[in-house]
């Protein structure tokens, strides 16, 4: 199977700080880095574990646009559409603080510029991710929600909501959550889209939300809610929700681990593994990538099976 990533690749401008500045002040920082974010994590995730990615997001043309597209290129990730010509891709500030605690600014690109020319016909070998953040955008908003309904049913569909779940227009995310196959979230965005702080019953409600009896999936989906290194609550059709634990690491940088977990996940469902099987593994490259600092930290295929092994 191939994996086509319908997220958002920006660029990402981390600043490692003492304190946040009071308003209308000045910080130094101590310490500066860039690189691609966003969407870029899952997809190197993936493709370093050996499943065939394609970014089939918008991307622009400038300084931005020529790091991400290195990027993907270096994560062997091939791009779909043709850059864009009239913007550059989008960028998020990262202020990390003493504490760790991270605050984002956001500046959109082009990566927020999507439109129906732009997507792929997928095929019946396909896998498709698709992130909440582009439901944020509204050209991409406009464009994948109607395309997506033209998706043959034997093509799966991911859906990682994320942490701005609430600002996604209800009408939107329902359209979208009616053609999930599977859907990944933390214990955070679970509670959000349900209301409920258990996520074992958080993830019970969301398979019951996603995949109605006779819906698209409700055979073969299911709902992945992440509790950080407890492992994930996983929660398939006509079985009770069960905790797949996690494993014990010394943790020294959280940042990605959510991406390396969606990413060595798809690869097991591409794979055909049993949904259990694929999300121990993906608790595995999750504790892996939080042992390794940056954020995209995930392992190779030889480096997941050394750790599984050595348990």
């Amino acid at each position: 199977m191939r994996l086509i990533h319908l997220g958002n690749v920006v660029i990402d401008l981390v600043l490692t700080v003492s304190d946040l500045p009071a308003r209308g002040g000045d910080v130094i920082a101590s310490s500066t880095a860039t690189g691609a974010g966003g969407g870029f994590n899952v997809m190197a995730a993936a493709s370093r574990l050996g499943l065939p990615t394609l970014y089939a997001g918008a991307h622009g043309t400038g300084p931005f646009g020529d790091q991400a597209r290195a990027a993907l290129t270096e994560a062997d990730v091939e791009w779909l559409c043709p850059a864009k010509e009239e913007s550059d891709t989008g960028f998020v500030v990262t202020l990390v603080d003493a504490s760790g605690e991270r605050t984002f600014v956001t500046s959109r690109g082009a990566e927020a510029t999507l439109t129906s020319e732009d997507l792929p016909a997928p095929g019946s070998d396909d896998l498709l991710y698709l992130s909440g953040y582009s439901l944020l955008h509204d050209s991409n908003r406009s464009a994948l929600v109607p395309w997506l309904s033209t998706i043959s049913d034997d093509v799966p569909v991911f859906f990682d909501p994320g942490p701005l779940v609430a600002e996604i227009p209800s009408n939107a995310l329902e359209a979208v959550l009616g053609r999930t196959d599977w859907l990944s979230c933390n214990a955070r965005e679970a509670t959000s889209l349900t209301a409920l702080a258990d996520p074992l019953k958080a993830a019970s409600a969301l398979l019951n939300t996603i995949t109605p009896e006779g819906g698209v999936g409700a055979t073969r989906g299911g709902v992945l809610v992440r509790i950080g290194p407890g492992g994930c609550v996983l929660a398939v059709r006509d079985r009770e929700p069960e905790l797949i634990a996690g494993f014990d690491v010394e943790a020294v940088d959280l940042n990605g681990a959510g991406d390396a977990h969606a990413g060595a996940f798809l690869v097991g469902i591409a794979e055909g593994k049993e949904p259990a099987e694929a999300a121990r593994r993906a608790n595995a490259a999750a504790a892996l990538a939080v042992s390794r600092r940056g954020p995209a930290t995930g392992p190779t295929e030889d480096e997941l099976e050394a750790f599984l092994r050595g348990l």
